[in-house]
């Protein structure tokens, strides 16, 4: 593994490296796309003329772009290293914006959006395995604050996005975000931490799926909590204009709310973790979402919903990042299998599931999906005894 481990000091490095930089400004770039789509969403649907199962289609081919990808970013990170991988998705994902606004008709939108989801989905990948090697690297838990940049750049490109579509239309927006997101690579490239390819962990029987249920309980907690997330991201501006007659710019603020209060708790996460240990945080933080969730489903206008997105970003705020802590420090388990596992289930929450809400929300409508939501918040929070292995990280 890695021979230089002795010659380093044992006490953490400073708080902030630039390393830590790096990787943070590769999260807060592909938060920030997903950010920006977002508020794009309902104008795509009407220009290539998707109903809400044809939509739903649509976003299950961004699932299925990420889930083909993510294993294939997997393999190259063992042969690569995730510094090279990271920055090479980075490269290629930042046209793929562009594409989505200028595709005419259904099949090319298809094939924009199965790039864009394939790109978003192998970037991510490699991005917390460069987290990952950067924890080690400073001795530091990082990982919740990295993904709060996620968060951020989500709520910055959600938050102007409704907004410059509708001042500057949608092309001058799409180039715009380009722009921004070429310049925070430029800014990136240079500190990202190289670290070394793992042929080893390649070689290991990596790919053997593991026989606990340990991983797969974990994975489950981080699959139901992801679901409502992905499903405010892809239906939350959908279900503001037409299920409650919200504009343009305030429909973008449904996920803009939810962002916000997740980054916020985020960088907080690491701290109250601490203070409190992983299961009570977690507890609190499903019972928050719970509420929030009931509170966007039966909400009478778009200012109450508003609050009730801000009130679940509160809630599933740290839920994730406790599941892959606790994912990556199950007893007698290899960290990165136990990774993966939990991290291919719970992105598949966040891309595929929500493809299944528009064809339910045809029948019952977006607010009795919100509400039903709800269950399956209820269900991590049968399971958070589980996430006591998330401790295991400090000691």
């Amino acid at each position: 593994m890695d021979t230089r481990a002795s010659t380093r000091p044992s006490e953490p490095r400073a708080f902030i490296t630039r390393e830590r930089v790096g990787v943070a400004l590769l999260f807060l770039m592909n938060g920030f796309m997903i950010g920006a789509w977002a508020p794009k969403i309902p104008e795509f649907a009407s220009r290539l003329g998707l109903s809400e199962s044809t939509l739903g289609l649509m976003i299950l081919i961004f699932g299925l772009g990420s889930l083909v990808m993510m294993p294939i970013a997997g393999s190259q990170i063992a042969r690569f290293g995730s510094s090279r991988v990271s920055k090479y998705t980075s490269v290629l994902l930042t046209p793929t914006l562009l594409l989505l606004t200028w595709v005419g008709n259904i099949w090319a939108g298809a094939v924009a959006i199965f790039l864009f989801g394939g790109l978003i989905g192998a970037m991510d990948v490699a991005m917390n395995a460069n987290a990952v090697s950067v924890e080690k690297h400073m001795r530091r838990a990082i990982m919740s604050s990295c993904h709060a940049f996620w968060s951020l750049g989500g709520l910055l490109g959600s938050s102007t996005g409704g907004f410059l579509i509708e001042h500057i239309g949608v092309s001058a927006h799409a180039i715009l975000v380009t722009i921004l997101a070429a310049l925070m690579i430029v800014a990136a490239w240079p500190v990202v931490l190289h670290d070394a390819p793992h042929p080893d962990e390649h070689k290991r029987g990596g790919s053997r799926l593991p026989l606990s249920p340990l991983p797969w309980l974990i994975g489950i907690m981080a699959l139901f909590c992801m679901i409502p997330e992905g499903s405010i991201l892809d239906w939350g501006a959908l279900y503001m204009r037409n299920e409650l007659g919200a504009s343009v710019t305030l429909s973008g603020f449904a996920f803009a709310a939810f962002s916000l209060t997740m980054a916020t708790m985020r960088f907080a996460g690491d701290l109250i973790r601490d203070r409190f240990g992983a299961v009570l945080t977690l507890r609190v933080c499903a019972v928050i979402s719970i509420l929030g969730l009931l509170v966007i489903g039966f909400a009478p206008n778009a200012s109450i919903a508003i609050a009730g997105f801000a009130f679940t970003g509160i809630g599933i705020s740290n839920i994730v990042p406790i599941a892959f802590s606790a994912a990556g420090n199950l007893p007698g388990m290899a960290a990165g299998v136990g990774l993966s596992v939990v991290t291919t289930m719970g992105y598949s929450g966040i891309l595929v599931a929500p493809s299944g809400i528009g064809f339910i929300a045809e029948h019952t409508g977006l607010a009795a999906v919100f509400a039903g939501l709800s269950a399956l918040i209820l269900v991590v929070l049968l399971l958070s005894p589980l996430a006591r292995h998330a401790d295991n990280a400090h000691h």
